[in-house]
């Protein structure tokens, strides 16, 4: 009963006639996937080369001094005894003349004394100003140190917000496009621009961090005037007192002169004996000393070359990691839409239809 059926069917599809159309092209977007590659930053160590200073011992030759034996010529002193002839006193008399005196009167003028009123100078104290120094004190201006705070600007991550687009799609009713249904009043719904997805983006808000400025305080140090006293020296006048001599008047003796009789020595001359000493030589043993030379070593310093270590810096280059930022290519899947031709059969629809 059923294959009946179906070869009926087949039957009736094969002679019956075939709808009238045409082949066309059809432009249609298909989705695909392509690598492409994405540049990121990737911290990686690189090797550098820095300059250090290592300690090496050096060998250097210094100057030294060293003690050596040289023969040298001395000259000492001997005692040595000798004979000589040397004076010497003899006590002896001999005659000689003395002078003495005889007492005889002779008439002479003799001082007498009269007061008189002579002038004296006196020491009597008097004021008088002297210019010394004495301290005083005197306002000054000198740099202190105050803290006060100024402003500074700190960076800071704030949210922010960045626009993002979306495609949609837009329908558009422009007959001879492709046919995407009716509505109540009998327009056809097409798509825009020969069948083409339109990508368009809208805006969308997603929260992100940017850096900002803000302003904190800290505190630093200004340089501020304050007033001091300085302890200087001004010339004053100070009341002392000095001797001076004033002229007052005294009683005095005034010499003056009277006739008189003095007795005077007169002179004559004696012959008396008196001890004298005479100059005789007698001989003498005397020591004395000669010179003598004789060689002898003495110590010199004589310089010579020793050798030493001396601690010295040599230049060494060292490698160190250093961290940078590297940029690489890392493979990334994009969704992307191409356009392709597709031989479609469009039925051709007359009116009668």
């Amino acid at each position: 009963m059923l294959f009946g059926a179906s070869c009926a069917i087949a039957l009736s599809l094969a002679f019956a006639h075939a709808p009238e159309g045409v082949w066309k092209k059809k432009l249609v977007w298909k989705e695909d996937w392509v690598q492409v590659w994405k540049t990121i930053k990737k911290q990686a160590w690189e090797t550098k080369w820095k300059k250090i200073q290592v300690p090496i011992w050096k060998e250097v030759q210094v100057p030294i001094w060293k003690e050596v034996q040289v023969p040298d010529w001395k000259i000492i002193k001997k005692p040595h005894i000798e004979e000589r002839q040397v004076p010497a006193w003899k006590e002896i008399k001999v005659p000689e003349w003395k002078k003495i005196t005889k007492p005889v009167w002779r008439e002479i003028q003799v001082p007498v004394w009269r007061e008189i009123q002579v002038p004296i100078w006196k020491e009597i104290q008097v004021p008088i100003w002297r210019e010394i120094k004495v301290p005083i004190w005197k306002e000054i201006q000198v740099p202190i140190w105050k803290e006060v705070q100024v402003p500074v600007w700190r960076e800071v991550q704030v949210p922010a917000w960045k626009k993002m687009f979306v495609p949609e799609w837009i329908k558009m009713g422009i007959p001879g496009e492709k046919y995407l249904g009716k509505d109540h009043d009998g327009w056809e719904y097409t798509s825009h621009d020969l069948w083409r997805k339109k990508l368009i983006w809208k805006p969308v808000w997603k929260k992100i961090w940017r850096t900002e400025k803000k302003q904190e305080w800290k505190t630093e140090k200004v340089q501020a005037w304050k007033t001091e006293k300085v302890q200087e020296w001004k010339i004053e006048k100070k009341q002392e007192w000095k001797t001076e001599k004033i002229k007052e008047w005294k009683t005095e003796k005034k010499q003056e002169w009277k006739p008189d009789k003095k007795l005077e020595w007169k002179i004559e001359w004696i012959q008396i004996w008196k001890p004298a000493k005479k100059q005789i030589w007698v001989k003498e043993k005397r020591e004395t000393w000669i010179e003598e030379k004789v060689q002898i070593w003495r110590t010199e310093k004589k310089q010579a070359w020793a050798t030493e270590k001396k601690q010295a810096w040599k230049d060494e280059w060292k490698a160190i990691q250093v961290p940078v930022w590297k940029e690489i290519k890392v493979q990334e899947w994009k969704r992307v839409w191409k356009p392709v031709w597709e031989k479609v059969w469009v039925p051709v629809s007359h009116g009668w239809d």
